[in-house]
């Protein structure tokens, strides 16, 4: 009888876009020459550059259950929905690990903290999917493969991955818009999966995406499909994770804008950018980067530091626009500025959870 794992949700998530390839050229959670080579060198021990450990917790309990045994079942929600073929189990130290993935061990950093609660031992081993969890959002999803086979369909030769985790304001439609001038087709790919507590709720981040594209945006040339994973909130190393799984959907570009994946002010504003540069070619992706951008009173419209003269010569004429602010805006009174955000986006959100809770 086959010994069995059972797995959280961000556990299943983490296997199933294995198992799917999102995370190639990964093909199980990783093993400990791969963990100890992601954390110290951003590369897997054959030298393809992957920057962010993938990994199976498990107590240990469960890690002695393991010994010996060649196959187990991975169960989620009481379903039997793949395999594992165990191919090791390690141990890390875990403050000094999140200090060179994180560039922080402080607890207060959300990725940090989800690591540190992990089970103490890890497993490592290829896997094999059986059966797909559903959840609310699985209409929206699509696998790799059918991502590049639609792309082919449509004719599309370039196409640009856009990675967002909040509802879309002015800059990220700004964003968009460029990436349109520059390729075929355009892939919207909210992320969905585990995110603090505090972020947008999935269905939110559908529903505004939907009455942006619906309303204002070329639909025969723009996708929209979310990747249930989840948010590392890891900066300049997560902004390379995103360009190689989108990499792996079939875009030919992505976007690395202003403070990628990052949360608070661990990370400096343009950090992701210096860190993909240094993987430039070596990504089997084009990476655009993007400034900004922001909204200039004086321009009266939204502009980035490389493109408006006000940036530095009346830095009072420009407002910032972020998902923080955007969320502050929206979880008070409701009331968010037309040049911030679409009056029709802030209509859609109306009657629905838009935060995630505790």
């Amino acid at each position: 009888m086959n010994k069995s794992l059972s797995l959280s949700r961000y556990q299943y998530l983490e296997f199933e876009k294995i198992a799917l390839g999102a995370l190639a050229p990964l093909k199980g959670f990783m093993t400990s020459p791969e963990f100890e080579s992601v954390v110290e060198t951003m590369r897997l021990p054959a030298g393809e550059v992957f920057p962010l450990p993938v990994i199976l917790d498990v107590s240990k309990e469960d890690a002695l259950a393991l010994s010996g045994v060649s196959v187990v079942n991975l169960i989620y929600d009481g379903v039997v929905v793949g395999e594992l073929e165990p191919a090791g189990v390690f141990q890390c130290d875990k403050k000094a690990v999140a200090h060179k993935v994180y560039g922080t061990s402080d607890p207060a950093h959300p990725g940090v903290a989800y690591f540190l609660a992990t089970k103490e031992f890890f497993v490592g081993g290829a896997v094999r999917l059986l059966q797909r969890a559903r959840f609310e959002f699985s209409d929206y999803e699509f696998t790799p493969q059918e991502m590049r086979a639609y792309f082919q369909t449509q004719g599309w030769k370039t196409v640009v991955g856009f990675q967002t985790r909040n509802v879309p304001h002015r800059a990220h439609e700004y964003l968009l818009r460029c990436a349109l001038e520059q390729a075929d087709g355009l892939f919207v790919q909210p992320l969905v999966g585990f995110k603090k507590s505090g972020d947008y709720a999935p269905m939110a981040i559908l529903k505004a995406y939907e009455t942006l594209i619906q309303g204002f945006l070329p639909q025969n040339r723009v996708k929209l499909g979310i990747l249930s994973t989840a948010m590392r909130y890891a900066g300049p190393r997560e902004a390379v994770f995103h360009a190689i799984v989108r990499r792996n959907y079939g875009c030919t570009h992505f976007i690395v804008g202003r403070d990628h994946a990052g949360v608070g002010s661990y990370y400096a504003k343009y950090a992701a950018h210096d860190m993909v540069n240094r993987y430039n070619g070596d990504l089997g992706i084009t990476i655009l980067k993007f400034y900004g951008p922001f909204y200039c009173r004086r321009c009266a419209a939204i502009a980035t530091e490389r493109t408006c003269p006000h940036y530095q010569r009346e830095p009072q004429e420009i407002q910032e626009i972020s998902g923080t602010l955007m969320r502050q805006m929206l979880s008070g009174s409701g009331q968010v500025p037309s040049n911030l955000m679409r009056p029709e986006i802030v209509a859609s959100l109306r009657g629905m959870p838009i935060f995630i809770e505790e």
